[in-house]
């Protein structure tokens, strides 16, 4: 099983096992990660999930779609490696995944 690791605002690092074919954020909200609200369930119909893709895997995650760009014009401090954590399904190949989670969300 995949592992990601979350790291909160304040430095706290969550090491969570996760399902592949579940998305980052439905792993966040299982384990209590600080931060994620997922205010949509994740319909990418909002930006409470945003997340900081960890600058060496921004390559392996890939970029966000054109309908999660759009939403992520209301996240709060949006990067180059900005994504939508409910955007991001786990596979094998993100073993390994490190994301940070922002002050806030949007």
């Amino acid at each position: 099983m995949p592992k990601i690791t979350y790291v909160a605002f304040d430095g706290t690092r969550y090491d969570v096992d996760a399902p592949v074919g579940s998305t980052v954020m439905e792993n966040a909200i299982r384990n209590g990660v600080p931060g994620i609200e997922a205010e949509c369930g994740g319909a990418c119909a909002c930006a409470t999930c945003h997340v900081y893709v960890d600058e060496g895997w921004t390559e392996t995650v890939g970029p966000p779609e054109a309908m999660e760009e759009d939403m992520l014009d209301f996240g709060y401090d949006v990067r180059p490696n900005s994504r939508l954590s409910c955007q991001i399904q786990v596979s094998d190949t993100l073993d390994g995944l490190v994301v940070s989670v922002p002050e806030r969300q949007g």
